[in-house]
This record gives C-alpha cells, sequence and structure tokens, in this order.
C-alpha cells in the first residue's frame, strides 16, 4: 500500500516525486510509501528543447530533462519507488484505498496524482467521466483536461500539469507537479501549510 502513487514521469510528475521525497527526514513524511509509475512515452519533453527556463542551461533537450530527472530522484531520495516500463489501465476503488492496474501488475495507493500529457489519448478507466476539453489549448488540438478544483479531481485523486488544464510550458507544468506535492505534505501534515527546502549550511 502506497501513501501517494504518482502515474506519470513527465515534469509535472516527477517534480512532484521530487518534492514529497525531500520530505522524508520530516516526522510526518518519514514512514510514507511513495511511488511513481515512470510512464513517459508521451511526455512532450520528449521533443523539447530548452532555452528560456531559469536554471537550465540552454540547449538542454527534453530527453536530458527525463533522464536525469530519473538519476536525481533515485540518488537523492532512493525511497521514492520507481516503477519503468508499465502503463496504468484502469484505477477503482475510493480515497485510501484506491487499486491501480497496470499492462503489468496492481497497486494500492491511499492517495493519487494523475500526471500524464493532455492529448486526447488518455485511456484511464475510472477517469474518463472526468475527462472536458483543455480550456487553455486552442480546440483543433483535440487537447484534454481533467475537472478539477485547485488541483483535485476528486477525493483522493489529485491532476497535475497539462492535464490539471495549465499551458504546456515546462516552467509551469513543473510547478503545478511542485504545487500538488506541498499540498500532499501539508495534508500530511495535518493541514499545517507546508513546504520543503534545503539550506546551505551556515
Amino acid at each position: 500500500m502506497f501513501d501517494v502513487l504518482i502515474i506519470g514521469g513527465g515534469a509535472a510528475g516527477m517534480q512532484c516525486a521530487l518534492v514529497v521525497g525531500s520530505a522524508n527526514k520530516a516526522a510526518y513524511a518519514k514512514d510514507k510509501k511513495i511511488g511513481i509509475v515512470m510512464h513517459q512515452k508521451a511526455s512532450h519533453l520528449q521533443s523539447a528543447l530548452f532555452n528560456n527556463v531559469l536554471g537550465i542551461a540552454p540547449g538542454t533537450t527534453g530527453m536530458d530533462i527525463l533522464n536525469e530527472g530519473k538519476k536525481q530522484l533515485a540518488t537523492l531520495y532512493p525511497h521514492v519507488s520507481q516503477i519503468h516500463s508499465e502503463k496504468v489501465i484502469s484505477i477503482t476503488g475510493n480515497a485510501g484505498n484506491f487499486t491501480v492496474t497496470t499492462n503489468k501488475s496492481s497497486y494500492q495507493s491511499k492517495l493519487l496524482v494523475i500526471a500524464l500529457g493532455y492529448t486526447d489519448m488518455f485511456d484511464i478507466e475510472g477517469l474518463k467521466q472526468y475527462m472536458e476539453p483543455h480550456a487553455l489549448s486552442p480546440a483543433e488540438k483535440n487537447r484534454i483536461q481533467l475537472k478539477n478544483t485547485n488541483h483535485i479531481v476528486t477525493d483522493g485523486i489529485y491532476v497535475a500539469g497539462t492535464l490539471a488544464g495549465w499551458r504546456s510550458q515546462f516552467a509551469i507544468a513543473a510547478g503545478s507537479g511542485a504545487q500538488v506535492g506541498t499540498d500532499i505534505l501539508t495534508l500530511w501534515n495535518d493541514g499545517k501549510h507546508t513546504k520543503v527546502h534545503d539550506k546551505i549550511p551556515t
């Protein structure tokens, strides 16, 4: 049983995992079981080139981000379980006891974060009823989002990145993932607004 399972290994999903994973020294998060289904095939990062992102060297590619992000997560926060080469097919259950079925296995989780791309190829049973046209994308592109209020689709299910209705801009998608990450930390910290920053020792 995961405490939170993140579905999607793009900008929003990995940023969410990094934020949640980084709280492992805090009492409210130290025993939490965190997982991420690293599905990246449909990520728009596959063809991205970054020249306008603060802190990222110009010329960095989306593939660099995908590869280095996995290494960063594994190196800094090895307690976050990375699930590779699996695609989520369906979600059943309710908050506190979801079942996530992939093409190879199934997992239980108390909370879910859906951080997949916003294409109309989205095909997860149990979430289709929340699909609607993407509010910030041209209609002819047939982009979709999941209905949500402040990233919450329904009790226990969060959505992040472009699928939450945000524009396909790296910093925006990553920021959405970070927001969801801090929302989950706040939930675990008994509703006390929570964020995680590492600081240079003085």
